[in-house]
């Protein structure tokens, strides 16, 4: 088994990472921050600062940062001269804390949501339990470059890192309490139809994922320290070992092999931030990131 090593530590709980104009973005759940590093490097400098939890990153085409404010349900856009600006309020559609976030090149942004309370839940009957139980579920938000806001899917369980493949006309989209990858085919309008599984997993709980230039998807499993790479079909072809729990991936780098995984010991806000042991952490792999 492959071993990961640290590349940026003394983080509250490092989320969604994102490769953008040769940096690694990401969110900083619990210092409310978003950050940015030289893939080289590791340093870190700071993007721009949230009155609540960031989550979620991406671009539209004129370059401007999307991110999601996970708690009010809302998402914000950073304007050029570093203000954060209310993009879209998502309080009709979401039913909990809204998460991850998906822009396409046309500018789309698909956001999703826990659907309910499901840590309490799994703290209360054991996660084991959930899956012979009727869980809350969760629909995905598209926001249209125009400002207008549709469903887009509906009935998900806990859905959380999302991939665009086939020249984003595939999007795959992780449910986390499904233990499963769910493929859709992405129509011109942005609707999502044609919902399928494109793996499933017995003891996999995919949270954040990325998808290679083999059209492989590395799926991080928050309930371990470690990390998967799986086919179509649920073959698993990889297992990378983390120091922590991992929660999300990237690939990038030079030569878009580097995995970068963001791992923590604890999701728990007063923990994270006393412990300051949230991590990203990298580690060389054969198979290039896949430019959509």
């Amino acid at each position: 088994m492959n071993k990961t090593t640290d590349f940026i530590t003394g983080l509250t709980f490092s989320e969604d990472p994102r490769i953008y104009n040769g940096y690694l973005w990401f969110s900083d759940f619990f210092s409310k921050q978003v950050l940015k590093a030289d893939m080289d490097t590791g340093e870190v400098e700071t993007v721009c600062r949230l009155d609540d939890q960031p989550s979620g990153l991406g671009w539209l085409p004129d370059g401007r940062m999307l991110v999601v404010s996970m708690l009010n349900r809302k998402v914000y856009r950073l304007e050029t001269n570093g203000e954060l600006t209310e993009y879209a309020d998502l309080n009709h559609i979401a039913t909990y804390h809204c998460n991850d976030m998906l822009v396409d090149k046309a500018g789309r942004a698909y956001v999703g949501n826990f659907g309910g309370n499901l840590s309490a839940i799994a703290k209360k009957y054991g996660r084991e339990a959930l899956k012979n139980m009727e869980l809350p579920t969760a629909a995905i938000a598209c926001i249209e470059p125009n400002g207008d806001v549709k469903v887009v899917a509906e009935n998900m369980l806990f859905p959380n890192g999302t991939v665009l493949t086939d020249n984003g006309k595939t999007m795959i989209i992780a449910e986390t309490y499904g233990n499963c990858l769910t493929a859709f085919d992405v129509e011109k309008d942005g609707t999502l139809v044609n919902r399928r599984t494109w793996a499933q997993f017995d003891n996999i709980y995919p949270d954040g994922i990325c998808i290679d230039s083999e059209g492989a998807i590395w799926a991080s499993n928050p309930i371990e320290n470690a990390v998967y790479r799986v086919k179509e079909g649920g073959e698993i072809t990889d297992k990378v070992q983390t120091s922590q729990n991992c929660y999300a991936v990237a690939l990038g780098g030079k030569e878009g092999r580097t995995l970068y995984c963001c791992t923590a010991q604890t999701s728990d806000p007063v923990d994270a931030v006393h412990l300051k042991c949230g991590k990203i952490e990298t580690i060389e792999v054969k198979v290039p990131a896949l430019n959509v």
